[in-house]
Protein backbone atom coordinates (compact mmCIF):
# COMPACT_ATOMS: atom_id res chain seq x y z
CA UNK A 1 0.00 0.00 0.00
CA UNK A 2 1.46 3.35 -0.99
CA UNK A 3 1.84 6.15 1.54
CA UNK A 4 -0.79 8.22 -0.27
CA UNK A 5 -3.36 5.42 -0.25
CA UNK A 6 -2.61 4.69 3.41
CA UNK A 7 -3.19 8.35 4.27
CA UNK A 8 -6.57 8.31 2.54
CA UNK A 9 -7.61 5.13 4.37
CA UNK A 10 -6.57 6.55 7.74
CA UNK A 11 -8.48 9.76 7.07
CA UNK A 12 -11.64 7.81 6.28
CA UNK A 13 -11.25 5.68 9.41
CA UNK A 14 -10.83 8.84 11.47
CA UNK A 15 -14.14 10.15 10.17
CA UNK A 16 -15.89 6.96 11.24
CA UNK A 17 -14.24 6.69 14.65
CA UNK A 18 -16.42 7.93 17.55
CA UNK A 19 -15.21 11.07 19.23
CA UNK A 20 -14.38 11.16 22.95
CA UNK A 21 -17.24 12.44 25.12
CA UNK A 22 -15.50 15.77 25.77
CA UNK A 23 -14.99 16.40 22.04
CA UNK A 24 -18.59 15.46 21.31
CA UNK A 25 -19.83 17.97 23.89
CA UNK A 26 -18.23 20.81 21.93
CA UNK A 27 -20.14 20.03 18.73
CA UNK A 28 -22.66 22.86 18.86
CA UNK A 29 -24.72 23.80 15.81
CA UNK A 30 -25.29 27.24 17.40
CA UNK A 31 -28.88 27.19 16.16
CA UNK A 32 -30.30 30.70 16.13
CA UNK A 33 -33.98 31.01 15.21
CA UNK A 34 -34.79 34.15 13.23
CA UNK A 35 -38.32 35.51 13.20
CA UNK A 36 -39.57 36.03 9.65
CA UNK A 37 -43.28 36.66 10.27
CA UNK A 38 -45.65 36.83 13.24
CA UNK A 39 -45.08 33.75 15.43
CA UNK A 40 -42.92 32.20 12.68
CA UNK A 41 -39.21 31.44 12.86
CA UNK A 42 -36.59 29.86 10.62
CA UNK A 43 -33.29 28.24 11.63
CA UNK A 44 -30.96 28.69 8.69
CA UNK A 45 -28.42 26.12 7.62
CA UNK A 46 -25.22 26.72 5.69
CA UNK A 47 -25.60 27.47 1.98
CA UNK A 48 -23.10 24.76 1.16
CA UNK A 49 -22.56 21.07 0.61
CA UNK A 50 -22.38 18.50 3.42
CA UNK A 51 -19.07 19.06 5.23
CA UNK A 52 -17.59 18.35 8.67
CA UNK A 53 -17.19 22.12 9.09
CA UNK A 54 -20.96 22.61 9.02
CA UNK A 55 -21.90 19.34 10.71
CA UNK A 56 -23.88 18.36 7.60
CA UNK A 57 -26.28 21.20 8.50
CA UNK A 58 -27.24 22.69 5.14
CA UNK A 59 -31.01 22.77 5.66
CA UNK A 60 -33.43 25.46 6.75
CA UNK A 61 -35.80 24.25 9.44
CA UNK A 62 -38.61 26.28 10.94
CA UNK A 63 -41.49 26.45 13.36
CA UNK A 64 -44.80 28.26 13.84
CA UNK A 65 -46.17 28.99 17.32
CA UNK A 66 -49.82 28.97 16.31
CA UNK A 67 -51.40 29.76 19.69
CA UNK A 68 -52.68 26.19 19.85
CA UNK A 69 -49.29 24.49 19.71
CA UNK A 70 -46.10 24.61 17.69
CA UNK A 71 -45.75 23.12 14.19
CA UNK A 72 -42.13 22.22 13.36
CA UNK A 73 -40.86 21.97 9.77
CA UNK A 74 -37.94 19.56 9.18
CA UNK A 75 -35.64 18.27 11.91
CA UNK A 76 -32.13 18.45 10.49
CA UNK A 77 -29.36 15.97 9.70
CA UNK A 78 -28.69 14.32 13.06
CA UNK A 79 -29.99 13.43 16.49
CA UNK A 80 -27.76 16.19 17.86
CA UNK A 81 -29.42 18.74 15.58
CA UNK A 82 -32.91 17.63 16.63
CA UNK A 83 -32.04 17.92 20.31
CA UNK A 84 -30.55 21.39 19.87
CA UNK A 85 -33.50 22.42 17.69
CA UNK A 86 -35.89 21.35 20.43
CA UNK A 87 -34.04 23.42 23.05
CA UNK A 88 -33.96 26.45 20.73
CA UNK A 89 -37.75 26.28 20.30
CA UNK A 90 -38.32 25.89 24.05
CA UNK A 91 -36.33 29.06 24.68
CA UNK A 92 -38.72 31.08 22.51
CA UNK A 93 -42.16 29.71 23.29
CA UNK A 94 -43.88 27.85 26.10
CA UNK A 95 -46.37 26.31 23.66
CA UNK A 96 -46.07 22.54 23.29
CA UNK A 97 -45.00 21.11 19.95
CA UNK A 98 -48.04 19.34 18.49
CA UNK A 99 -46.78 18.33 15.04
CA UNK A 100 -43.44 17.78 13.27
CA UNK A 101 -43.47 17.80 9.47
CA UNK A 102 -40.78 16.26 7.26
CA UNK A 103 -41.15 17.80 3.81
CA UNK A 104 -39.46 14.98 1.89
CA UNK A 105 -37.45 11.78 2.24
CA UNK A 106 -33.91 13.21 2.24
CA UNK A 107 -31.93 12.66 5.45
CA UNK A 108 -31.54 16.25 6.64
CA UNK A 109 -35.32 16.59 6.61
CA UNK A 110 -35.92 13.79 9.12
CA UNK A 111 -32.77 12.52 10.87
CA UNK A 112 -33.48 14.83 13.83
CA UNK A 113 -36.77 12.98 14.44
CA UNK A 114 -35.00 11.05 17.19
CA UNK A 115 -35.41 14.13 19.39
CA UNK A 116 -39.18 14.16 18.81
CA UNK A 117 -40.23 10.62 19.74
CA UNK A 118 -42.95 11.98 22.06
CA UNK A 119 -44.49 14.09 19.28
CA UNK A 120 -46.32 13.15 16.06
CA UNK A 121 -43.81 13.16 13.19
CA UNK A 122 -45.51 13.24 9.81
CA UNK A 123 -44.75 13.16 6.09
CA UNK A 124 -46.38 12.16 2.84
CA UNK A 125 -46.76 8.39 2.41
CA UNK A 126 -44.29 8.24 -0.47
CA UNK A 127 -41.71 10.13 1.58
CA UNK A 128 -42.18 7.73 4.48
CA UNK A 129 -41.58 4.78 2.17
CA UNK A 130 -38.41 6.42 0.86
CA UNK A 131 -37.18 7.10 4.40
CA UNK A 132 -37.62 3.43 5.30
CA UNK A 133 -35.99 2.13 2.11
CA UNK A 134 -33.02 4.49 1.97
CA UNK A 135 -32.51 5.59 5.57
CA UNK A 136 -29.67 3.15 6.35
CA UNK A 137 -27.66 4.18 3.29
CA UNK A 138 -28.25 7.85 4.13
CA UNK A 139 -26.86 7.20 7.60
CA UNK A 140 -23.78 5.48 6.20
CA UNK A 141 -23.11 8.45 3.93
CA UNK A 142 -23.59 11.15 6.58
CA UNK A 143 -21.46 9.31 9.12
CA UNK A 144 -18.74 9.11 6.47
CA UNK A 145 -19.05 12.81 5.65
CA UNK A 146 -19.51 14.34 9.08
CA UNK A 147 -18.21 11.82 11.60
CA UNK A 148 -18.73 12.82 15.22
CA UNK A 149 -21.57 15.21 14.48
CA UNK A 150 -23.63 12.11 13.72
CA UNK A 151 -22.86 10.25 16.97
CA UNK A 152 -25.90 8.30 18.16
CA UNK A 153 -27.96 9.14 15.08
CA UNK A 154 -30.21 6.49 13.61
CA UNK A 155 -32.54 6.86 10.67
CA UNK A 156 -35.93 7.62 12.26
CA UNK A 157 -38.65 7.91 9.60
CA UNK A 158 -41.83 9.86 10.18
CA UNK A 159 -44.50 7.78 11.90
CA UNK A 160 -47.70 9.28 10.52
CA UNK A 161 -48.80 9.80 6.92
CA UNK A 162 -50.38 13.14 6.05
CA UNK A 163 -52.54 14.05 3.09
CA UNK A 164 -53.01 17.42 1.39
CA UNK A 165 -55.39 19.52 3.43
CA UNK A 166 -56.11 22.95 4.88
CA UNK A 167 -56.85 23.46 8.55
CA UNK A 168 -57.15 26.17 11.15
CA UNK A 169 -54.83 25.79 14.11
CA UNK A 170 -54.79 28.56 16.66
CA UNK A 171 -54.28 31.85 14.87
CA UNK A 172 -53.03 30.27 11.63
CA UNK A 173 -54.74 28.82 8.59
CA UNK A 174 -52.28 26.31 7.21
CA UNK A 175 -52.35 24.32 4.00
CA UNK A 176 -50.40 21.21 3.04
CA UNK A 177 -49.86 20.56 -0.66
CA UNK A 178 -48.49 17.43 -2.31
CA UNK A 179 -46.28 18.22 -5.30
CA UNK A 180 -43.59 16.23 -7.11
CA UNK A 181 -40.33 16.56 -8.98
CA UNK A 182 -37.52 17.05 -6.50
CA UNK A 183 -38.63 13.68 -5.12
CA UNK A 184 -41.63 11.48 -5.77
CA UNK A 185 -43.52 13.17 -2.92
CA UNK A 186 -42.78 16.81 -2.06
CA UNK A 187 -44.72 18.35 0.81
CA UNK A 188 -45.20 22.12 0.86
CA UNK A 189 -46.59 24.13 3.78
CA UNK A 190 -48.34 27.45 3.12
CA UNK A 191 -49.48 29.76 5.92
CA UNK A 192 -52.33 31.78 4.45
CA UNK A 193 -52.29 34.29 7.31
CA UNK A 194 -48.64 35.32 7.09
CA UNK A 195 -47.99 34.36 3.46
CA UNK A 196 -44.97 32.27 4.44
CA UNK A 197 -44.30 29.30 2.14
CA UNK A 198 -42.12 26.45 3.35
CA UNK A 199 -41.21 25.19 -0.13
CA UNK A 200 -39.05 22.22 0.81
CA UNK A 201 -36.67 20.89 -1.81
CA UNK A 202 -38.71 22.22 -4.72
CA UNK A 203 -37.02 25.62 -4.40
CA UNK A 204 -33.29 26.26 -4.13
CA UNK A 205 -31.69 29.69 -3.85
CA UNK A 206 -28.06 30.48 -4.67
CA UNK A 207 -27.31 26.76 -4.48
CA UNK A 208 -27.33 24.03 -7.09
CA UNK A 209 -30.43 21.81 -6.78
CA UNK A 210 -29.89 18.20 -5.78
CA UNK A 211 -31.31 15.61 -8.16
CA UNK A 212 -30.91 12.00 -6.92
CA UNK A 213 -34.69 11.47 -7.07
CA UNK A 214 -35.56 14.19 -9.58
CA UNK A 215 -38.11 14.16 -12.36
CA UNK A 216 -37.41 17.38 -14.22
CA UNK A 217 -40.75 17.72 -16.01
CA UNK A 218 -42.77 17.16 -12.85
CA UNK A 219 -40.49 19.54 -10.99
CA UNK A 220 -41.07 22.26 -13.56
CA UNK A 221 -44.83 21.71 -13.30
CA UNK A 222 -44.62 22.04 -9.51
CA UNK A 223 -42.72 25.32 -9.82
CA UNK A 224 -45.50 26.65 -12.03
CA UNK A 225 -48.00 25.66 -9.34
CA UNK A 226 -45.96 27.49 -6.69
CA UNK A 227 -45.92 30.58 -8.91
CA UNK A 228 -49.70 30.72 -8.64
CA UNK A 229 -49.59 30.59 -4.83
CA UNK A 230 -47.14 33.41 -4.23
CA UNK A 231 -47.62 37.14 -4.05
CA UNK A 232 -44.72 39.43 -4.85
CA UNK A 233 -44.00 39.96 -1.16
CA UNK A 234 -44.56 36.38 0.01
CA UNK A 235 -41.78 34.99 2.20
CA UNK A 236 -40.32 31.80 0.74
CA UNK A 237 -38.34 29.40 2.91
CA UNK A 238 -36.43 27.05 0.62
CA UNK A 239 -34.94 24.05 2.33
CA UNK A 240 -31.56 25.06 0.88
CA UNK A 241 -30.48 28.66 0.36
CA UNK A 242 -31.42 32.07 1.74
CA UNK A 243 -34.95 32.92 2.80
CA UNK A 244 -36.31 35.48 0.35
CA UNK A 245 -39.42 37.28 -0.86
CA UNK A 246 -41.28 36.57 -4.06
CA UNK A 247 -40.33 34.38 -6.98
CA UNK A 248 -36.52 34.67 -7.10
CA UNK A 249 -35.83 31.14 -5.84
CA UNK A 250 -38.45 29.62 -8.12
CA UNK A 251 -36.93 31.44 -11.09
CA UNK A 252 -33.40 30.32 -10.21
CA UNK A 253 -34.50 26.70 -9.80
CA UNK A 254 -36.46 26.75 -13.05
CA UNK A 255 -33.55 28.31 -14.93
CA UNK A 256 -31.21 25.56 -13.70
CA UNK A 257 -33.61 22.72 -14.51
CA UNK A 258 -34.30 23.99 -18.02
CA UNK A 259 -30.59 24.39 -18.68
CA UNK A 260 -29.85 20.88 -17.35
CA UNK A 261 -32.64 19.31 -19.39
CA UNK A 262 -31.66 21.01 -22.63
CA UNK A 263 -27.92 20.54 -22.13
CA UNK A 264 -28.22 16.83 -21.37
CA UNK A 265 -30.59 16.22 -24.29
CA UNK A 266 -28.35 18.06 -26.76
CA UNK A 267 -25.17 16.44 -25.47
CA UNK A 268 -26.67 12.96 -25.68
CA UNK A 269 -27.74 13.58 -29.28
CA UNK A 270 -24.18 14.69 -30.06
CA UNK A 271 -22.76 11.53 -28.50
CA UNK A 272 -20.77 13.27 -25.75
CA UNK A 273 -19.74 11.11 -22.84
CA UNK A 274 -20.11 12.11 -19.21
CA UNK A 275 -16.41 12.95 -18.87
CA UNK A 276 -16.64 15.47 -21.71
CA UNK A 277 -19.61 17.13 -20.05
CA UNK A 278 -17.79 17.36 -16.72
CA UNK A 279 -14.93 19.20 -18.39
CA UNK A 280 -17.14 21.83 -19.99
CA UNK A 281 -17.42 25.17 -18.15
CA UNK A 282 -20.72 26.06 -16.56
CA UNK A 283 -22.62 29.18 -17.58
CA UNK A 284 -21.41 32.11 -15.50
CA UNK A 285 -24.82 32.61 -13.87
CA UNK A 286 -24.50 29.20 -12.18
CA UNK A 287 -20.76 28.97 -11.58
CA UNK A 288 -20.86 30.93 -8.31
CA UNK A 289 -23.65 28.95 -6.70
CA UNK A 290 -22.90 26.84 -3.64
CA UNK A 291 -21.99 23.15 -4.11
CA UNK A 292 -20.52 23.62 -7.58
CA UNK A 293 -19.13 21.71 -9.39
CA UNK A 294 -19.79 18.70 -7.16
CA UNK A 295 -23.56 18.92 -7.41
CA UNK A 296 -23.41 19.29 -11.20
CA UNK A 297 -21.28 16.16 -11.39
CA UNK A 298 -23.76 14.27 -9.18
CA UNK A 299 -26.57 15.46 -11.44
CA UNK A 300 -24.75 14.11 -14.47
CA UNK A 301 -24.28 10.74 -12.80
CA UNK A 302 -27.93 10.58 -11.76
CA UNK A 303 -29.65 11.85 -14.91
CA UNK A 304 -27.41 11.60 -17.96
CA UNK A 305 -27.68 7.81 -18.52
CA UNK A 306 -31.42 8.15 -19.17
CA UNK A 307 -30.82 10.91 -21.74
CA UNK A 308 -28.17 8.75 -23.43
CA UNK A 309 -30.56 5.79 -23.55
CA UNK A 310 -33.29 7.87 -25.18
CA UNK A 311 -30.84 9.24 -27.74
CA UNK A 312 -29.70 5.71 -28.61
CA UNK A 313 -33.27 4.55 -29.07
CA UNK A 314 -34.00 7.41 -31.44
CA UNK A 315 -30.88 6.73 -33.48
CA UNK A 316 -31.36 2.96 -33.72
CA UNK A 317 -32.39 1.73 -37.20
CA UNK A 318 -36.00 0.63 -37.48
CA UNK A 319 -36.54 -3.04 -38.22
Amino acid sequence: MTRRVLAVVLALLAQWAPLPARAQATLDYALTPRQIAPRTWVIEGAVDDFRPANGCNIINTGFIATGAGVVVVNTGPSRRYGEQQRRAIERLTAEPVVLVLNLNQHPDYFFGNQAWTDTPTAALAGSMAGMVAEGPSYADNLYRLCGGWMAGTESTPAREAVAPRAWQIGQHRLQLLRLQGHTGDDLVLLDHGTGVLFAGGLVFAQRVPTTPHADIERWLASLSRLDTLLAADSVVVPSHGPVHRGHAGIEQTRDWLLWVRDTLARSAEQGLDIGELMRQPLPSRFAGWAAQPAEWHRTLAALYPAFEARALLRSAPRQ
